[in-house]
């Protein structure tokens, strides 16, 4: 991804590649191949105050202020759920506070994904998003 980019349109190239993907089974494939390819998170963060709040499986989130941007890092251990935060972080990465907290997510619904989970993952899903946000308010006060 280019830093060219901006989140809106980070958000369209992920409704066009799920588009891509006729069926539910392959778009979960998709998801848990983009967990595979995260990038890990440090040993030092996988700590409980890193740890998201509404998710049934674990997930571990961390956010730096690197040169105004926010950069974020997550594990989970469940691949469903990786592949899910993978996608947040793709999308909301290095961005800066404001543009995260200005963002729509309008763009999970438009992949289908909220109507695809389970109610417990898209609590989780939301809890993820909330998680970034606040991270992001954290970051836009200093």
């Amino acid at each position: 991804m280019t830093t060219t980019m901006n989140i809106a349109q980070a958000q369209q190239e992920v409704v066009e590649e799920f588009a891509l993907f006729s069926d539910w089974q392959d778009r979960y494939e998709h998801l848990i191949e983009l967990g595979k390819d995260l990038p890990l998170i440090a040993p030092e963060h996988k700590v409980d105050d890193n740890l998201v709040r509404g998710c049934q499986s674990r997930v571990w989130l961390n956010a730096e202020l690197k040169n105004k941007l926010v950069h974020f890092t997550a594990d989970s251990d469940a691949m469903i759920t990786k592949g899910i935060v993978a996608l947040l972080v793709r999308v909301y990465n290095d961005r800066t506070p404001q543009e995260i907290l200005g963002a729509s997510t309008d763009f999970i619904d438009r992949i289908g994904l909220r109507e695809h989970l389970s109610p417990n993952r898209s609590n989780g899903l939301s809890a993820m998003i909330d998680q970034m946000k606040r991270y992001a308010l954290a970051y836009s006060a200093k």
